[in-house]
Parts: structure tokens; sequence; C-alpha cells
């Protein structure tokens, strides 16, 4: 069987509308995006990790810790379609296709290489296209914050809704609630990433602000895969402060800081 080519690519720019400039700011002394990119390109499932940007400053900075990077267009306001013109532009220069393509978005700087593999361990199905990594909410304050996006699931992990909304509902104190929240680490196969890029805004989609319900709402399928390792998006300086908190006791850092 032949190897997959999985590239990872990493959108980030700096006109963040709730965090300007977010992917520069630092993290123990270095930008969070330079996390991201390391982390990423250490996963011994990836081939070559390239950050897209539309920002010289990112592009420049990543460059300069010798990593991969590249310009994307301004216009894009989702990281999927950001993703989307990155992968044409890399299978472009490499010259081959690629077969899976693991997104991570530029404010995830705890991924760990343990939840690539496990992500990426489920495209040896081949009726897989998406899978999409979700954490526990620990908190009634994290499941209510619309910041984090709430996904349920059906008996197989395949997602069934994703809401800012706190979902499932916990209006019956009988239940214990399982309490899901997606993160910004996405895997499609090359051609569910391509196809999902020319389709159409979907109504839920536009409602919740959340671009996988597209996929639902269309008929895909989004296999969901959970990971107890800390993962944070950084949405706010609040969650930078956390994301500060959580990698003093990260043990990856020493190997690229």
């Amino acid at each position: 069987k032949t190897k997959m080519n999985v590239i990872g690519v990493i959108p980030a720019r700096m006109g963040s509308t709730r965090f300007p400039g977010k992917p520069l700011k630092k993290i123990h002394g270095m930008p969070m995006v330079g996390h991201c990119y390391h982390r990423t390109a250490m996963a011994p499932g990836i081939d070559k990790a390239y950050v897209a940007t539309c920002d010289s400053e990112i592009y420049d900075y990543i460059l300069s810790i010798g990593g991969k990077a590249v310009m994307t267009s301004s216009a894009h306001n989702r990281a999927t379609s950001r993703t989307a013109e990155a992968i044409k532009i890399i299978e472009n220069d490499q010259q081959q296709n690629i077969d899976v393509v693991l997104m991570v978005q530029g404010d995830e700087p705890l991924i760990h290489h343990k939840v690539v593999d496990h992500l990426l361990s489920q495209f040896t199905d081949n009726t897989i296209h998406v899978a999409n990594v979700m954490s526990q909410l620990k908190t009634d304050s994290a499941f209510k914050d619309k910041n984090n996006i709430k996904v349920v699931i059906d008996q197989d992990d395949n997602a069934l809704y994703f809401s800012r909304e706190p979902i499932p509902s916990h209006w019956s104190s009988d239940h214990v609630v399982p309490r899901y929240m997606q993160t910004g680490v996405i895997a499609f196969r090359r051609n569910a990433l391509l196809n999902f890029n020319n389709m159409e805004e979907t109504p839920l989609e536009q409602i919740e602000s959340i671009d996988m319900n597209r996929i639902l709402e269309t008929g895909g399928r989004i296999k969901m895969v959970l990971t107890d390792l800390p993962i944070i998006g950084v949405d706010t300086p609040n969650d930078l402060i956390e994301a500060n908190r959580l990698m003093e006791t990260d043990a990856l850092v020493e190997f690229y800081i």
C-alpha cells in the first residue's frame, strides 16, 4: 500500500476581528503561529507543513524560522477557503497531488503530534473524507461560551450538528450531558476540501457561523475524533494567558524553542 501524501496547512491572518494581530502574539517568547508551525511539522504523519497567509509579516516570520509559507489572497474570510487555495499553489510547486490535507488553524498553539496521528489514522477507512478533532468541555461557562463551537455526535462518532449554543440541551438534570467542543484541527481528503470549497455557503453555516455545517447540510459526513490532551483555540487575550499557562507544563516545547 502506498503511503499517503499528507500536507499540513496552517491558515493565519493578522486581521482577526476579535483579536487583531493574534498569530504573532507571543507565547513563551515565540509567536503563536510559530508554535502551530513547529508542532504540526513535528507530527510523523505529515510530509510537509506550510503556513498559508495573506500577510507579509507572518510570511516573513515563518521563513525566518526556516519554515515554509505560501501567500494567499486577502479576500478569504474562512480558513477552509484559504487552505484550499494554498493546496492548489503547493500542488503546482510540488508537481504532485496531495492525498490528505491537515488544516490546523493558526490559533491552536497546543496542537500535539499524538492528536494528529489519531486523526490521520481515520483515513485508513476509505469511506471517511473529513475528520475533525473535538475535546470535552469541562465547565458550564465554557459550555455556554459562544466562542466555543459545540458538536453533537451519533453512535459512530459522526457529527450530527455544530452550534454556538450549548448542545445537547441540559434542561433536564437527570442526564449527564456529553459536552464536546469542535477544534480548528480538521483533516480532509484533497477532493473533499476542494469540493467543499466550490459549494455555496449554506443557511445553517451562515446562521451559526460554522463552516462545517455546510458538509452536514449537503449530506456529507464528518468523523469526530476525541482527544483528552489539552487543546485551546486562542480567540481572546484571556485565551492567550491560558495558553501560556498550559505551555509551562508542555513537554514538546523544548524540542523547538
